[in-house]
């Protein structure tokens, strides 16, 4: 009854996605590009390609080693990569070029989805991490078009709002080929949600391998850098630019060659970012300006794409976002990947499996506050051999966790 009455409700609304998406593109510029995508129209092709969704950068970075390990394994099979947003977007067309054709995945509306599947004929679909789309599912199962959620988490705030909609969600989970989780908990949680089929598979991301070139970029950084100490403060949201601006005042104190490198979850933000640290009187130069970090500057601010890992491998520090504010983090694997010393906020829902497992392992630093980022910043500023240390032990752990990629394409061989 529930996944009829959404099919229904959706419909309706599809008036009001038009008047959304054109406020969205108003705001954003961005969103101007490919907007027709959204509603479904998208070129027609025959060659029934594997599509791959991974919604936002985060998502795309993750997907990131399987899509090269697919190329690898099955050369000769199209893919087809859709996400949600540009940055996603920007980010993967950035590391794969044209060996994928890129979309936008449309609206979950039941014309939309229609029109999509019919020109673009998948034989398979991967869904990275936690997107549900009931109409979508329903759509695919009718078309006969397995679908897979792959890297699959679920945090326990989420799986206490989805039981909110079970009646909505349990059916769209049972129209799943397979969820691949990345932990026990995960599992059990989508088995609480109604999913009749899942297995752990670990997650994907720990299979990233960091280019040569990656690297290089990094050591690039640091000599523009001036032999400064580099505080990276990645994938941040509103409210913990903030708290950044104000820790640098205190630490410059003790380390005036400190240098915030300061990368916002969405670059599109920019500008008020720029206000809010001027307004506290802070020095700051933009990425996408190209400027040069002076022997004044305090904050050069990443407004661009794809560059998290460039500038990880560039820091001394790494503090991840999303975790000071109540979002529910971000994942910390790409600067463990680096073996950079790496810090969190309290906020971890979205990864606490894995948070709880780098801390046991004493590859992070969990704060409670930005007192604690403060105090512990300090202490590894004082003593870099201790922050090496715990660089290394994240390094060390991250080298031993290898093996999803592996594990998903021995779930998905029947289907290719």
């Amino acid at each position: 009854m529930m996944p009829r009455l959404y099919r229904l409700l959706t419909r309706l609304l599809t008036p009001l996605l038009l008047l959304f998406t054109w406020q969205r593109m108003l705001r954003r510029p961005a969103y101007r590009a490919h907007w027709r995508e959204r509603f479904g129209w998208v070129p027609r092709r025959r060659d029934r390609p594997l599509w791959i969704h991974a919604v936002s950068v985060g998502e795309g970075m993750a997907a990131l080693p399987l899509i090269l390990a697919l190329q690898e394994r099955y050369p000769q099979l199209p893919i087809l990569l859709t996400s949600t947003t540009p940055g996603g977007r920007q980010v993967l067309r950035a590391r794969l070029g044209d060996s994928v054709q890129q979309l936008y995945l449309p609206y979950d509306v039941p014309g939309a989805i229609a029109r999509f599947l019919e020109r673009q004929q998948p034989r398979l679909g991967l869904f990275l991490e936690t997107e549900i789309w009931p109409n979508l599912i329903h759509a695919a199962a009718q078309r006969h078009i397995p679908l897979f959620l792959l890297n699959a988490r679920l945090s326990a705030r989420s799986l206490q709002g989805y039981q909110r909609w079970q009646g909505l969600f349990a059916p769209a989970l049972a129209g799943l080929t397979q969820i691949a989780a990345q932990s026990t908990a995960d599992a059990e949680r989508f088995r609480a949600l109604g999913a009749p089929r899942v297995t752990v598979a670990g997650q994907l991301k720990l299979d990233l391998q960091i280019r040569p070139e990656q690297r290089q970029a990094g050591a690039m950084w640091r000599e523009r850098f001036a032999g400064r100490r580099v505080w990276v403060f990645a994938s941040t949201h509103p409210g913990e630019e903030e708290l950044a601006a104000d820790l640098l005042s205190t630490l410059q104190t003790e380390f005036p060659d400190l240098l915030l490198v300061l990368i916002p979850r969405h670059p599109e933000r920019a500008e008020e970012i720029v206000a809010a640290l001027q307004r506290r009187g802070r020095r700051v130069v933009r990425r996408s300006l190209d400027a040069q970090v002076a022997a004044d500057t305090q904050v050069f601010l990443v407004d661009s794409f794809g560059e998290v890992i460039d500038f990880c491998a560039a820091a001394d520090l790494v503090v991840m976002g999303g975790s000071f504010v109540p979002h529910g983090g971000h994942n910390p694997l790409e600067p463990a990947a680096l073996a950079k010393p790496v810090l969190l906020g309290p906020h971890t829902e979205n990864f606490a499996s894995l948070v709880t497992e780098m801390a046991a392992a004493e590859a992070l630093l969990v704060c409670a506050d930005g007192n604690g980022l403060r105090e512990n910043l300090r202490t590894l500023l004082h003593d870099p051999a201790a922050a090496k240390a715990l660089g290394e032990r994240a390094g060390t752990w991250f080298a031993g966790q290898s093996g999803a990629v592996q594990r998903s394409l021995q779930l998905l061989a029947p289907y290719l």
